[in-house]
């Protein structure tokens, strides 16, 4: 899209759209696992700068919560709806009315809950993870995935939990970037991490730079991840060194164990970028005229 001279704001929305409908993510849109109840809830958001960025969470009958967002950001005077209003204004939208539920997702969905009533000790923040993800993947032959996407880390109990984020900038050099997540398996019904609010999950400023988040949404949102990673490159720090703060930052604001991984890219107006993790097992896909590739992430930890 971007090669054709298409604009960023189309190109990020189209890329989460790709992984919103894809039943083999399976912590995005349809393949998305549910919450405790069996539901599954989607959250977005999508942004251009501070005054024009729009999200939704807690949607549970529209498959693309990026979509609905772009809309929120274009038509309305606000920057989030939730839950109901968000399905009303989609409605009204012309968006469609689909099932979340993937078949994939249902059955984990019941072995997992056969094991919480077995094992009630079991965290639900660790009790559901997609234990069929590298078959799934293995079953996949695109060569690269809009990023971020992490990998299963072989030291973690559980498979980390991803978030699809992305950022560009097309060949007028506007930036734009979008996310979209089904948020943690099995969460409590009702919990919203860091994906669709402004400044956790991304933050875009048109002079200074782009982020997103990845990973353990409680850690992002307790220090406002990428809205920091911005503001520390406004002040002169490459997306580099930006982003090894915004990891310094967790490791001293949180008692981490072994499941907390967080993953981030930082992008500057000049095309100079960087991503980070906490741990190993985090990957970027990075897509521009000369590059079409997946690089690993060095966690700090």
């Amino acid at each position: 899209m971007l090669a054709a001279g298409g604009g960023a704001l189309d190109a990020v929305e189209a890329a989460c759209r790709v992984v919103e409908r894809d039943p083999m993510v399976d912590s995005v849109g349809f393949g998305g696992l549910p919450d405790r109840s069996g539901r599954v809830s989607l959250d977005g958001c999508v942004m251009l700068s501070p005054s024009q960025c729009g999200s939704v969470c807690f949607v549970r009958k529209f498959m693309h919560p990026v979509s609905i967002a772009r809309r929120v950001m274009e038509k309305t005077p606000h920057v989030m709806l939730a839950g109901e209003g968000a399905e009303a204004f989609a409605l009204a939208e012309g968006f469609e009315v689909e099932e979340l539920l993937s078949p994939g997702a249902r059955q984990a969905y019941e072995e997992k809950m056969v094991q919480l009533r077995e094992d009630p000790s079991m965290e639900y923040r660790r009790v559901i993870g997609p234990a069929n993800r590298e078959e799934a993947r293995q079953g996949d032959k695109r060569d690269a995935l809009p990023c971020p996407t992490s990998q299963p880390s072989s030291h973690l109990p559980e498979p980390s939990h991803d978030t699809v984020g992305v950022l560009a900038i097309d060949s007028s050099g506007k930036m734009a970037g979008a996310c979209s997540t089904s948020g943690l398996p099995l969460k409590l019904p009702g919990r919203v991490g860091d994906s669709p609010i402004i400044g956790h999950g991304l933050y875009v400023h048109p002079k200074f730079g782009g982020a997103v988040a990845t990973g353990n949404g409680e850690l992002v949102m307790g220090t406002c991840g990428s809205f920091l990673a911005v503001e520390l490159m406004r002040q002169g720090a490459t997306p580099t060194a930006a982003l090894h703060e915004c990891m310094q930052r967790y490791i001293e604001s949180f008692d981490l164990n072994e499941a907390h991984q967080i993953g981030m890219i930082a992008l500057r107006p000049d095309g100079s970028w960087a991503h980070a993790s906490l741990r190993d097992g985090y990957r970027t896909a990075v897509r521009s005229q000369n590059t079409d590739e997946l690089i690993e992430s060095a966690g700090v930890l």
